[in-house]
């Protein structure tokens, strides 16, 4: 799916002599030549990044094309983009004229799981589970890599038990459910399956070690270490598998040391375990000892397995090192896996702000954009992050309404461009874009108070903008950022004393440049000049470069140096 643009543009004048070549339709029926005008739209939008027409325009070759490969390529150029609508119009397409092809009945059933529609998802996965001589715990648990890559794990658990509750006496059908009901966070539900699965198949470790991390994660640390310890010591011959979850426990819990330690055991039993290898060197880069990390990391560059994760790492040392021209080069070469979109991001700020070519970030960016269809959207935010950082705001923008248009659903991108529009003196349009984002998330605390806060800072309304605050304060009460806005509307409102409260609360849990400043003029408001020098003096200190605290300094204390 990396390489989906280039397989593409590779193949379409390849399925357009295809398609020309199909009979001559009736009249009353669709023509080949349109589905090729449709393919030509599709390529030509995908070159100016225009994603969704893209699929669209596929789509509609699909529907007019009785090729199965020509619904495969829309199938997955939509998939890929993540246009949910238009990939499950696809999809059944693709399954309507190849009903037999399994890889057609996975994507059609990730398009309605991706929707939101389990029952036909359920539908659809079932029939792959039954379909075949492979064991059915064994397709179940096959399923579980496409049902977390989605990162909906609570429709994940949902459907997984529904899938698997034909196979009560199947270990493998136990163990999957198990995998999944602990990503969505029900680990008693977890330990149940795990336990159910260890029942039917004692000899096998893996629903073990899942008990001992649900565990874990439920906050029992020492109970999950213990008893991964007793598993290990109970066997003359510990599964390594045993010794590398252990080491996994001890790092998770703080015990960098401990966790070296069974590392460096289960590579003396079997020294070409290139998993112990990578451990090793992450337990050293989250220890700082950045000389053996990189050491240990050439050498598992050398092995040629988790080749992704060790450029990132070794990217990240050159990063902390400041060797930005080697960070750039192996930052670039990080192209796949959960890494590449931050190593991408990384490459292009380097690019942008220590080498001062804002062109060649952006290039950066566009490149892996066509080979990771997945995150392009992704890079497309991250352009107009450049661009909004290099103040070209108009640039910045136009990426930023691009993006709302092919993610209307996602509420940081709207808010997101609506700051934007703040930065631009734009304050009418960037109130509208707010109040938009709380009237399309009213539960959002996020959205409330960043509608709220914009109120109270930028305007005079600021009852109204009390009354938001304190409606995203019962939603998020523990959020710093909002008791923040909560002590400055108060500030505002003139109730000097109960601001006072809020935003030394605000500070206790987030100390934050513009905490401190918000801080500084209430001290100020209330007569205690001492105090707020002093603040401000040690907010200056840990952050010297904040234009908020040079800000506040050059207003109210314009005579301090």
């Amino acid at each position: 799916m990396h390489e989906l643009r280039r397989w593409l543009l590779a193949t379409v004048l390849t399925t357009l002599f295809a398609l020309i070549a199909e009979p001559v339709a009736a009249a009353d029926e669709p023509k080949a030549s349109d589905a090729s005008a449709h393919i030509l739209q599709a390529e030509m939008a995908l070159q100016r990044q225009d994603y969704l027409e893209a699929a669209v325009e596929y789509r509609k070759a699909a529907e007019l094309s009785k090729s199965a490969e020509v619904a495969r390529k829309a199938t997955m150029v939509a998939f890929s983009y993540r246009f949910d609508e238009e990939a499950l119009k696809a999809a059944k397409r693709w399954a309507k004229l190849e009903p037999d092809s399994d890889e057609a009945r996975i994507y059609l059933a990730q398009c309605y799981f991706r929707g939101g529609d389990l029952r036909n998802a359920r539908k659809s996965f079932k029939r792959l589970v039954e379909k075949g001589e492979e064991p059915a715990g064994r397709r179940l648990l096959s399923l579980v890599r496409y049902l977390s890559e989605e990162d909906e794990p609570e429709k994940a658990d949902k459907l997984m038990r529904s899938l698997a509750k034909p196979y009560k006496d199947s270990p493998l059908a136990h163990y999957a459910a198990a995998v999944l009901a602990l990503e969505a966070g029900d680990t008693e539900h977890a330990k149940q399956r795990a336990l159910r699965s260890s029942e039917l198949d004692p000899e096998n470790i893996k629903p073990k070690l899942l008990y001992a991390r649900s565990m874990l994660i439920e906050g029992d640390t020492e109970r999950a270490i213990e008893y991964t310890a007793r598993i290990i010591g109970d066997d003359p011959d510990p599964d390594p598998d045993a010794r590398m979850e252990l080491a996994i426990m001890y790092m998770m819990s703080g015990r960098d040391d401990d966790a070296l330690s069974q590392v460096n055991q289960v590579l003396l039993e079997q020294s070409g375990r290139t998993d112990a290898l990578r451990l090793m060197a992450i337990i050293n880069f989250r220890q700082e000892f950045l000389d053996a990390a990189w050491d240990d990391f050439e050498d598992l560059l050398a092995t040629g397995q988790y080749r992704m994760d060790a450029l990132y790492y070794l990217g990240r040392i050159a990063d902390y090192r400041e060797d930005f021209d080697q960070a750039i080069l192996l930052y670039r070469e990080v192209r796949y896996g959960m890494n590449a979109p931050a190593a991408q991001r990384r490459a292009g700020a380097l690019l942008a702000f220590e080498k001062d070519d804002l062109d060649a970030a952006v290039e950066v960016l566009d490149e892996f954009a066509q080979s990771s269809p997945s995150h392009a959207v992704d890079m497309l935010i991250a352009k107009a992050q450049l661009y909004a950082s290099a103040e070209q705001y108009e640039q910045s923008l136009e990426l930023y309404d691009r993006a709302v248009e092919f993610r209307p659903e996602q509420e940081g991108i709207a808010l997101s461009r609506a700051e934007l529009l703040l930065r631009m003196g734009r304050l009418d349009d960037a109130l509208d874009a707010y109040t938009a984002a709380a009237g399309k998330w009213p539960d959002s605390a996020l959205s409330l108070n960043a509608l709220g806060y914009t109120l109270a800072d930028r305007t005079e309304r600021y009852a109204e903008a009390e009354v938001l605050i304190r409606k995203a304060l019962e939603l998020d009460p523990d959020s710093p950022a909002i008791i923040d806005s909560m002590g400055w509307v108060l500030f505002k409102l003139g109730r000097h004393t109960e601001a006072l409260t809020e935003l030394r609360r605000a500070y206790a849990g987030f100390d934050d440049p513009e905490v401190a400043a918000h801080l500084v003029e209430v001290l100020l408001a209330l007569d205690r000049e001492e105090d707020a020098l002093e603040l401000l003096e040690s907010a200056t200190e840990k952050t010297p470069d904040s234009p908020l605290l040079d800000d506040v300094r050059n207003r109210l204390f314009p005579d301090t140096p």
